[in-house]
């Protein structure tokens, strides 16, 4: 089978992520893949990018991506438009069976139309792109909602639409009321089910907890993270706990961090003076994790590399994921695959990755509880009371729900699976359509254009 991807941006994203791992699976049942893309830094991407086991084309990239900030989706949907028509009128569109489109469905008409009529035509949702964006003026809520509504009706113009989790398939349908007779399949993302730890890494945090039980919290750091969540339960913790025990407890707070962003920096802030006004000794570590002053219990570790994430991961007492309604979340995987209990709320994706606990039940691999930070002090402390044998049975069962569930193998499975039952559709208006969606491109090339020279 030849199997084309339509990606609009191929960096190093959760989208990214799924796209490559899927493409790079399907790759190894002996079908032919490519990824079309409008924009590949090959110095910025995954490795399976960079090292060419994938074929990735890039087309449109000398359309800009904003104007002074702004009009983000007007050339979102212009250099997808143009890549479409590059594939329509170049005749490489005649080539594949199966197309797979994610993130962005505005040229799926002008797809559908032109492609051959037993090709098929996948879109997969990881979770509305209106409910992504801001609505908070009059102007760009205006401006949105035509954007919005073309999303809509053209999410619908695929023969086949999956999401990344049955949480995700509540949304699309409560959120696109014109599809609600669609019921998306699910098929989720993976995570390798080996991991190959760094041995200067893991030494490194070995040395760094000197003995101490670790709770660990990876995020990025943004308000919608609700970090401050694991700090709270953190305070309430040691509370309640004898001082020789509270010496040999420590919170780190690991995760994605970009100085010239201006939430991660203000939010970052936020989470120190919270621990200063919990009377948590903080400190945010940049470097070597070794060199600190050894009387703290709280570490920020921004922009964590993926050895040290995993060897921390390896090395934590439980894994404390704070967001809620979550559209997956790959973090609790992450953990899972290395045998760790996760707590989580009882929110979103993590309710179908993580199995809750039950005393009654021998399948439990973690906690999804509500967002109350007492609740989850008695959980952190219910799990430093665990017997080894009860964690040790635990992380079992969280690596084998992680293989069955959340491989690569089994995603490949499903999307093999959707393929097979898929049926090429024909829509009534689909001319008409395809017409209105170049006549709508030449409208926006004129218009970035004009933008562009009143700005010079």
């Amino acid at each position: 089978m030849k199997i084309a991807f339509i990606h609009p941006d191929l960096g190093i994203g959760g989208a990214e992520r799924l796209v490559v791992d899927a493409a790079v699976s399907l790759q190894e049942e002996d079908n032919e893949v490519t990824i079309y893309t409008s924009h590949c830094d090959r110095t910025h991407c995954f490795e399976e990018v960079a090292n060419g086991t994938l074929h990735v084309e890039v087309c449109g990239d000398f359309f800009p991506t904003n104007i002074k900030g702004r009009l983000h989706i007007v050339f979102a949907t212009l250099r997808q438009l143009w890549l479409c028509l590059w594939l329509v009128f170049s005749g490489e569109i005649e080539r594949y069976d199966m197309f797979v489109l994610d993130q962005l469905p505005y040229c799926l008409p002008l797809l559908h139309y032109n492609k051959r009529s037993d090709a098929k035509t996948l879109f997969y949702c990881h979770f509305p792109d209106q409910l992504l964006a801001s609505h908070a003026s009059l102007v760009r809520s205006l401006y949105r909602k035509v954007f919005d509504t073309i999303e809509e009706f053209t999410t619908g113009c695929a023969d086949e639409i999956v999401v990344n989790s049955k949480f995700t398939r509540s949304i699309f349908k409560k959120t696109f009321r014109s599809l609600a007779h669609i019921t998306p399949q699910v098929i989720y993302p993976c995570v390798p089910t080996a991991v190959e730890l760094e041995e200067s890494s893991v030494k490194e945090v070995s040395t760094f907890l000197n003995g101490s039980d670790m709770f660990l919290s990876i995020n990025r750091f943004e308000r919608k993270k609700n970090i401050s969540l694991a700090i709270l339960a953190f305070a309430d913790l040691l509370s309640s706990l004898p001082e020789q025990k509270r010496s040999v407890l420590k919170l780190v707070l690991a995760g994605g961090y970009d100085a010239r962003v201006r939430e991660n920096v203000e939010y970052l802030i936020e989470l120190e003076e919270l621990c200063a006004k919990l009377q948590l000794k903080s400190i945010t570590l940049r470097g070597n994790l070794s060199t600190y002053p050894k009387d703290r219990n709280v570490f920020f570790l921004p922009s964590v590399t993926s050895d040290l994430k995993d060897s921390l991961i390896s090395q934590c007492q439980i894994l404390l994921y704070t967001p809620s309604f979550e559209h997956f979340g790959i973090v609790p995987l992450e953990a899972m695959r290395q045998g760790k209990i996760v707590l989580a709320t009882d929110t979103g994706g993590p309710l179908e990755t993580v199995e809750n606990f039950s005393a009654e039940s021998k399948s439990w691999t973690g906690f999804t509880i509500s967002s109350d930070h007492i609740e989850w002090s008695a959980v952190m402390n219910q799990v430093l009371q665990m017997d080894p044998q009860t964690k040790a049975d635990a992380g079992e069962r969280a690596k084998k729900r992680v293989y069955v569930m959340f491989s690569r193998k089994s995603m490949q499975l499903r999307f093999l699976e959707t393929f097979e039952i898929m049926r090429p559709k024909r829509f009534s208006y689909e001319p008409y359509l395809a017409q209105t969606v170049k006549i709508r491109f030449i409208f926006y090339a004129l218009f970035a254009y004009y933008i562009s020279q009143s700005l010079t």
